[in-house]
């Protein structure tokens, strides 16, 4: 059980908090949820306003430096916009400053800000993708690495430090719908991450199928399968519904005018919250809707999305507090109990 940040912003008070308040706002909360005995607090990758989260390791690090035992990982790194040999010296730095509790996921990118920001052009999205992710596995597995491809310059017998432990940190992919992505992460004998932002998460459960067969087809062992979505936990489920929509709604709002989205309404947000994919109430409600998903869909591991753009930073803490002393005691329990009863 862990927690995921894009570093948006958020308001105390009124007040709209400027960026650096935002960033330090992001090492409380972790604090915070190692505390509370969550897992995992992770980070994503974005570059677009609002958001804080585009020096992932370096904002990582200094969570380590806050933090005895939580684990510190990404919700999502653009790998196809970032060198392989420099995120492999980013990450086995962080994981030798956290002593060994650095972990990524791996993605090609839903928000695709960072192509014409580094250079690159979308038109090469999955050689990208699929050049670098060969190369990083290569210096993750490799005590010297001899390689050669399109997207950057080959290497001969290269030896990179700081030396990452044997067999590299915790590498999953992370995987929105497609199926190609979800067959390349078997290929690899990666596990899989999946988002899912909407709609009913049981419609993941053929991607979830198709993962345990490609790994069974690849010679590969069953490996954890996680649950990536968004929401808030407050001690009501009225209090949880109502605070989520107040500042869900403009946020979707945005989205759909720029991709083409349905414009939200309160019927929808509430199958959302009822059926889909927001996981917005008490601790009850929530706990009782992550154990659903797991059964559902053979889930090992499940990190809430915990921040959206002005949320207030008390309602984010008791989001943070409430998942780490109920609801994730509460889905252990439950889940505990299936296999009393198996």
């Amino acid at each position: 059980m862990g927690l995921n940040s894009f570093g948006e912003v958020a308001t105390d008070g009124g007040r709209v908090l400027d960026d650096a308040e935002t960033v330090r706002l992001l090492v409380e909360e972790a604090r915070l949820a190692e505390a509370v005995g969550l897992d995992v607090f992770s980070l994503g990758e974005h570059y677009r306003d609002g958001h804080n989260d585009s020096a992932t390791p370096v904002l990582l690090a200094a969570i380590a430096t806050a933090t005895r035992h939580i684990g510190l990982g990404t919700s999502v790194t653009v790998l196809s916009t970032n060198d392989p040999v420099r995120l492999y010296q980013e990450f086995s730095t962080l994981d030798a400053v956290s002593g060994g509790r650095a972990r990524i996921v791996l993605g090609r990118a839903s928000a695709t800000e960072s192509f014409p920001l580094f250079g690159y052009d979308l038109a090469d999205y999955e050689r990208l993708f699929e050049e670098k992710l060969d190369l990083f596995l290569r210096l993750e597995r490799e005590e010297r690495v001899t390689w050669s491809g399109t997207v950057r310059p080959p290497l001969t017998g290269q030896r990179l430090h700081p030396r990452m432990r044997p067999g590299g940190i915790p590498t999953w992919i992370g995987v929105g719908g497609s199926p190609d992505s979800v067959v390349r992460a078997a290929r690899h004998g990666l596990p899989l991450m999946m988002a899912i932002i909407g709609g009913r998460p049981q419609r993941f459960a053929r991607n979830v199928e198709l993962y345990l067969t490609a790994l069974d087809r690849f010679g590969r062992p069953e490996l954890p399968i996680g649950q990536h979505s968004l929401g808030l936990v407050a001690d009501t489920d009225e209090e949880a519904v109502e605070t989520w929509w107040r500042y869900w709604r403009p946020v979707v709002e945005d989205v759909a005018a720029e991709r083409g989205f349905y414009a939200p309404n309160r019927e929808r947000y509430e199958a959302e919250v009822e059926h889909g994919a927001l996981f917005v109430g008490s601790p009850e409600t929530v706990a009782r809707k992550i154990v659903r998903m797991a059964r559902d869909l053979r889930l090992s591991r499940f990190d809430l999305k915990y921040d959206i753009m002005h949320l207030p930073r008390d309602a984010r803490a008791r989001t943070i507090e409430l998942l780490g002393r109920e609801v994730a005691p509460r889905v252990r329990e439950l889940l505990a109990a299936d296999t009393v009863h198996a």
